[in-house]
């Protein structure tokens, strides 16, 4: 009996597609990882696949779809701590929220004066807020 390659192809194309517009249009950063997996486990459908219909006799597929699952578990084991120390810190895992969490150029990590400026303290920038106070 052959293995017909179109049935499990079309599959994995279906779980791949399942798979991105999970990560397209979920918010949620855990629904994002389980569609991250889903796209995963299309290649390694396709690994299996074509090592079964080349009928490869070192089974290179199937040792490549070992190490794909090795690495999604290690993967998904860092993606929800972050999430979790995420939603410790905010309260939500939405992916939107995380836009906030970024650096951007100009801000020093050390600077928390609040003025936004490159190394301006709240001392300095008194005298320059009362003079415009009073211009």
């Amino acid at each position: 009996m052959h293995l017909h390659l179109a049935y499990p192809a079309v599959l994995a194309v279906l779980l791949f597609c399942v798979g991105l517009y999970g990560v397209l249009a979920r918010r949620n950063a855990i629904l994002v990882l389980m569609s991250v997996e889903l796209m995963l486990n299309a290649v390694n459908l396709n690994l299996v696949a074509f090592d079964v219909w080349l009928r490869d006799s070192l089974h290179a597929g199937q040792a490549l779809t070992l190490f794909t699952i090795a690495i999604a578990a290690a993967e998904i084991g860092i993606g929800l701590a972050i999430v979790l120390a995420v939603y410790r810190n905010r309260g939500s895992s939405a992916v939107d929220d995380l836009r906030d969490t970024a650096e951007r150029p100009g801000d020093d990590p050390g600077d928390n004066d609040g003025d936004d400026g490159p190394g301006n303290t709240d001392a300095e920038a008194a005298p320059a807020q009362k003079a415009e106070a009073t211009a």
